[in-house]
């Protein structure tokens, strides 16, 4: 386009996720009519100021994730990329009114699976029956597209097109999966029996067809790209075979099959055809031209052994690493693949072989007590993790912790709570709005332009008893509730942070509170705090048992879940009662006594907050999740007897098989 067309300006938005490459648009970077910017479609801001600040007139909309092994192992991604990604470009186009064409660029999978006696391809008019996550959300895509055209009068086009191959291509495809696998001299592995029949399109030719639709083609109307030269995947295999003198009898390795498969597509592109496009390049001249570029260019996407597995699971999470348009990346060299292309192999079925994590976290608050426990469960599960070195407000010493670990998920523990309790923020408000507000703030920005899930440990002191929410009533402050609690400068921080978070879609916000766990001899845990004062407030808190909720939040990571949760356990609990349990189970002996708010007042600085969090949504995420009563007495004594009474628990409930002599 920019070669033919000279006086259109061309701006190319990607998000350079784990199948992109940069040098892909070497041969266009020096053009004058040529831009490139970084983002994502997913963001509505960037689309609608890219639209307008560079009067675009026409989209190409090429954007989407498109391996159909990711999307068995990925599903929800395939929904944000390719609905909700197609969803805001559609609504900018609608909100600017400036669009005189939006080409959508579909697949042929929407229309399922072709009956393998069938002459007659799949025509543009033909029933949509996708049959696996990838081609559902294609289909659902093409739906907005199609409703936006009718309600909006959007210029909308879309294609349908069969498999393309060719230079360039990330090697999770079939075709140039082979070929490095070839060039290897590893075997190449086949889905099932290899019998099921593809069209493969060279991409030049494919190039091509979209110039024709673009200056051609009627608006609301659906044009397939396809070829009538069908292939059998174990005769690719045979030809690839045959360029490198392999003995397909054994490079040819049959494995197990994707859960499900279709057998065949054809498509019917007598309509494209009638518009002046036809196919130009045969299949030996496809793909020999193909073979020769990988040959040439063995480095050009670095280490893709994770790639080339059989049923490669790519994490669609960058890792950042900074890529430039020389084809280097930040402290490496150009022929090192960036590590934003992270595998995740599928475990083994033998049930004896322990499953092996993918995962590497990357934790702030070494120091503190969330922390330092995160690490320990870390270690206990065998998930590979480093603390951070760097400062959260000062942000190149963030970039350059994720440069050097190269995390899947960041963990933020660290902020300031107060030497020994909130009351030192009243004095050093600067130091608190550095830590908890810019720090924060800073890493979850570093953690979004890298695209990095955030895990954020805060507070749920942003809330105090009212009319709507009183204090015994079993009404609990839902996730989606407005700050109600000012009365201590940490909790204004904090609920400052919170509601600056809403607009990074990478952060995880845990509210915790009143934090407890089985170690009483840490001055942090708040049992050890009431037990050493002399006198406490008697009234019900939502209160978070680390032992229990720690590892869940390293499972809600691993689960990818965003927005905001009350991290606490179901219920409430009041200071009296968890003193009666200390009495209970560590000290016959201990004595306490009451006082009123009011007293309390006089005593500290800063009001405290107490309030009810409503633990529903995370109860419905982990329906395990034991209310905080039960928690308490599950998780805060450790002595022989109720470690028998836990073993008990744990035979009746039929966790395991109870033994009498053990």
């Amino acid at each position: 386009m920019i070669r033919n067309y000279p006086d259109y300006k061309i701006v190319v938005l990607d998000k350079l996720d784990y199948c992109s490459n940069l040098k892909n648009l070497l041969p266009s970077k020096s053009s004058p009519n040529f831009k490139f910017v970084k983002g994502d479609i997913g963001s509505a801001d960037l689309v609608n100021f890219l639209l307008i600040t560079e009067s675009i007139d026409t989209i190409m909309h090429f954007a989407a994730q498109t391996h159909v092994d990711n999307s068995f192992g990925n599903s929800f991604e395939f929904t944000k990329n390719n609905i909700y990604g197609t969803h805001v470009l559609l609504e900018a186009c609608k909100v600017t009114g400036q669009i005189r064409r939006f080409i959508h660029v579909s697949t042929d999978e929407v229309y399922g699976e072709t009956d393998e006696d069938a002459v007659v391809g799949n025509h543009e008019a033909s029933q949509l029956l996708p049959t696996n996550p990838y081609s559902a959300t294609k289909a659902g895509a093409e739906m907005l597209v199609m409703a936006y055209g009718r309600s909006y009068g959007l210029p909308v086009i879309t294609t349908r097109g069969n498999n393309v191959y060719g230079p360039n291509q990330f090697p999770e495809k079939l075709i140039p999966k082979f070929i490095l696998l070839a060039m290897q001299g590893k075997p190449l592995p086949i889905h099932g029996d290899g019998s099921n029949v593809r069209s493969y399109l060279y991409c030049e030719d494919v190039a091509e067809a979209f110039e024709v639709i673009l200056h051609k083609g009627e608006v609301g109307h659906v044009y397939n790209i396809g070829t009538k030269k069908e292939r059998r995947v174990i005769d690719v295999a045979k030809d690839i075979c045959r360029l490198f003198s392999m003995d397909p009898e054994k490079s040819i390795k049959f494995v197990e099959n994707r859960p499900f498969n279709d057998q065949r597509y054809f498509l019917d592109d007598q309509k494209l055809t009638i518009l002046g496009w036809s196919e130009q390049t045969t299949w030996d001249e496809g793909l020999r031209k193909t073979m020769e570029w990988y040959i040439n260019n063995p480095d050009w996407w670095g280490d893709v052994s994770g790639a080339l597995l059989p049923h490669p699971r790519m994490l669609m999470m960058p890792g950042g690493i900074e890529r430039h348009f020389d084809g280097s990346e930040e402290g490496k060299s150009a022929s090192y693949v960036s590590n934003n292309t992270r595998m995740l192999v599928p475990p083994s079925k033998s049930i004896g072989s322990p499953r092996k994590h993918s995962l590497k976290f990357l934790i702030y608050g070494r120091t503190g007590w969330l922390g330092g426990l995160l690490g320990k469960i870390c270690e206990k599960q065998g998930i590979s993790f480093e603390y951070g070195r760097g400062r959260l407000e000062d942000r190149s010493s963030l970039l350059a912790d994720i440069q050097n670990v190269k995390p899947t998920h960041v963990f933020n523990a660290a902020g300031v709570t107060g030497r020994p309790n909130v009351d030192w923020c009243e004095s050093h408000k600067t130091e608190t709005i550095r830590a908890n507000v810019a720090g924060t703030l800073t890493l979850a920005d570093v953690c979004r332009e890298h695209g990095l899930l955030m895990m954020n440990f805060a507070t749920g002191c942003i809330f105090e008893y009212d009319a709507a929410h009183p204090e015994g009533s079993g009404i609990g402050f839902k996730e989606e509730d407005k700050p109600n609690f000012i009365g201590s400068f940490y909790s204004k921080t904090k609920a400052m942070v919170e509601e600056l978070l809403k607009e990074y879609d990478n952060v995880c916000t845990l509210r915790v509170r009143m934090p407890i766990s089985s170690d009483l001899s840490n001055p942090r845990n708040f049992i050890t705090k009431i037990s050493r004062y002399n006198k406490v407030v008697n009234i019900p808190n939502s209160m978070t048992i680390l032992d229990e909720l720690l590892p869940i939040s390293v499972e809600m990571a691993k689960r990818n879940l965003r927005g905001i949760w009350n991290f606490t356990n179901p219920g409430v609990v009041s200071h009296n009662e968890i003193l009666e349990m200390y009495k209970q189970y560590i000290d016959p002996n201990f004595k306490w006594a009451n006082f009123t708010l009011e007293e309390q007042a006089k005593v500290i600085v800063a009001p405290r907050s107490n309030n009810e969090l409503d633990a529903s949504k995370l109860k419905k995420e982990f329906p395990e999740l034991l209310s905080i009563k039960e928690s308490l007495i599950n998780y805060s004594d450790h002595d022989e007897k109720h470690l028998a009474e836990d073993f008990e628990h744990l035979c009746n409930s039929g966790h395991i098989t109870y033994n009498e002599e053990v």
